[in-house]
């Protein structure tokens, strides 16, 4: 694991001025985690010296995923190499990689009894291949540790990767591929000013190409200005890389240095985005305030391979 964060958590944003934070609506606000479940979760991930995103971002569901033993595991440290005006993660220069990691990352898996594990990293530019070998052999790990675990990877976009970087990946068969577009193309240069939005799309699309038989999986963020014809747009661009199966989830503001909250999108407009979304063909969809991409992952994949096999079924 890294060393802690750097004290100044988010150096490039210093410079940028504080953006107002407005009031949640009552639909955003969730408990603070108190439950056994949640205790024993933390405890694990702490013996086993492991970072997750649900604390690195601060993910709202924190509370009620931990509860029930199910966590995102963030590998390759806890620094990123980039500097996105939307997450919380450090930005900050990275420790080399530790060799034991992917076998505590299965060692956790096997004691937690995950039927579903996600890993997840912060970008590493700094390595040649993006961190792409350290993926393929925690997937390999987690398979000998736990060969009843399904795997779903959330992978940065490998953009300043040398070639052969997403083959890595995906030749160690992960059962789910998951690479976040995040927001849509006008946005990129306020919001993911180090990403590219064709690049993330292409990625997505290659991995089909690569194995047809492996979900593909995308999300985005609304409340950051874009507008409904805009998500429309995205949705159109992921079914036409055959993506799977999008997440759709309101923006919330780190800190006042982030991107503003543009507005709260209402419960209401995420499932007529839901509705959207499936009439377009995805095999599945979530969009709710508090989605994220690992939200509920276990008992979305049972869904989306039993969505696969009745349109297959249907054909």
């Amino acid at each position: 694991m890294a060393d802690k964060p750097p004290v100044l958590r988010h150096p490039e944003k210093a410079h940028r001025a504080d953006q107002a934070q407005p009031k949640k609506p009552g639909w955003i606000r969730v408990k603070a985690p108190t439950s056994e479940g949640y205790k024993k979760t933390r405890d694990i991930m702490r013996e086993n010296r492991l970072s997750t995103v649900c604390e690195e971002a601060g993910c709202p569901n924190v509370g009620e995923c931990w509860s029930q033993g199910h966590a995102t595991m963030m590998i390759m440290g806890e620094i990123c190499t980039r500097g996105c005006t939307f997450c919380n993660v450090a930005t900050g220069r990275p420790d080399r990689l530790d060799v034991f990691e992917p076998g505590r990352v299965a060692h956790a898996v096997q004691k937690l009894g995950l039927k579903h594990v996600v890993i997840t990293s912060v970008d590493r530019d700094d390595l040649d291949d993006g961190g792409a070998d350290h993926f393929a052999q925690t997937i390999r790990a987690i398979r000998h540790r736990a060969p009843g675990s399904t795997i779903e990877v959330l992978t940065p976009d490998f953009l300043k990767s040398k070639p052969g970087a997403l083959e890595t990946v995906v030749e160690a068969r992960p059962d789910v591929f998951n690479h976040n577009l995040e927001t849509v193309p006008a946005l990129y240069p306020s919001v993911r000013p180090g990403a590219r939005y064709f690049h993330s799309l292409r990625l997505l699309q290659k991995v089909k190409e690569l194995d047809p038989g492996m979900f593909t999986k995308s999300g985005i963020m609304v409340g950051l200005g874009e507008d409904r014809q805009s998500v429309l747009q995205v949705m159109d661009d992921m079914r036409a890389a055959d993506i799977d199966f999008m997440t759709i989830g309101q923006y919330l503001q780190p800190t006042p240095k982030h991107h503003r909250v543009d507005r709260f999108v209402t419960p209401e407009e995420f499932k007529g985005y839901e509705k959207a979304a499936f009439g377009k063909g995805f095999l599945m969809v979530s969009a709710t305030p508090l989605t994220r991409s690992s939200y509920h992952a276990g008992d979305d994949f049972a869904r989306l391979r039993d969505a696969r096999l009745a349109r297959l079924g249907r054909a």
